[in-house]
């Protein structure tokens, strides 16, 4: 298989796998948005299947008039609905698998997402266990399937009935894996490096749990943020991107921080970010 980051070849691929996810249909013209309803229901999500990211492209619905309607305002591209699930936590497994097989996992993380857009990935994710083993493996499953080469994270629901199911694939290094930075032996992209350049992969190991805050540029309204006071904890480590325009929504860099355990490296990060404001 060849990734397309098209959300209804993924679910798709996925089920083909044997690996669960929300029910879905695709909605490819005006005239599918009766028949997707009546086969998903309400509550579902309009999503366009190709370019949405950070909550772009995505609209909830609760009638086949509303699906019609969002279909429109995507300008008429193609959708998948999906089923909203009762969410009890979003997981991530950021992976590498070199040319000759070799395949490697990162610890997964937990993620919270605002309005659609990451903020905060926990490592270790605080979920079962079994559950964290099932997506380790159902990420290297669908990595294998379609003998794929280098960084690649694939994104997982996991339900209030303690279901797994796929979200995402994202064929590259990943927002919820920029953890790996400083909390892993070795980071996400040089695994990309190593993969692509035919190396051994390197260790995964967790150095100790971690935490990442994504810093956007609603920050910057007030000003720039006071860097000094988010590292006056010196378990902070910041990196920004390098961005020379900040915008409402606009990923601008992220805060990484290790701690002793993960609800103590949570707040510690929270914390940080919020006295980047701070006047």
């Amino acid at each position: 298989m060849s990734l397309t980051q098209d959300r209804i070849t993924e679910k798709t691929f996925a089920r083909e796998q044997g690996l669960g996810t929300a029910a879905f249909h695709p909605v490819l013209a005006p005239g599918d948005a009766a028949a997707a309803f009546a086969a998903i229901g309400a509550p579902a999500i309009l999503k366009t299947a190709r370019l949405g990211y950070d909550g772009k492209g995505q609209a909830t619905v609760h009638s086949a008039a509303e699906v019609e309607a969002a279909f429109e305002r995507f300008g008429r591209r193609a959708c998948i609905l999906e089923q909203r699930v009762d969410l009890a936590l979003e997981v991530s497994v950021v992976l590498a698998r070199g040319a000759d097989g070799c395949l490697v996992t990162f610890p997964v993380a937990e993620n919270r997402h605002v309005a659609g857009i990451l903020d905060t990935s926990v490592v270790p994710a605080r979920a079962p266990q079994a559950t964290l083993e099932a997506a380790r493996a159902a990420a290297a499953k669908l990595a294998a399937a379609m003998e794929y080469v280098g960084t690649m994270a694939v994104e997982f629901f996991v339900t209030t009935g303690g279901a797994l199911l796929v979200n995402e694939m994202a064929p590259r290094p990943h927002n919820s894996g920029h953890y790996t930075l400083d909390a892993c032996a070795t980071d996400q992209f040089e695994q990309q490096v190593r993969a692509l350049a035919g190396l051994p992969l390197g260790d995964t190991a967790l150095l100790a749990p971690a935490t990442m805050v994504n810093l956007l540029g609603d920050l910057w309204h007030d000003g720039v943020p006071r860097w000094e006071r988010a590292l006056q904890d010196p378990r902070v480590h910041l990196h920004l991107y390098g961005k020379t325009e900040a915008r409402p929504g606009r990923k601008m860099g992220h805060i990484n921080v290790l701690a002793a355990d993960p609800a103590a490296a949570l707040d510690a990060a929270l914390a940080a970010r919020r006295r980047l404001t701070e006047r």
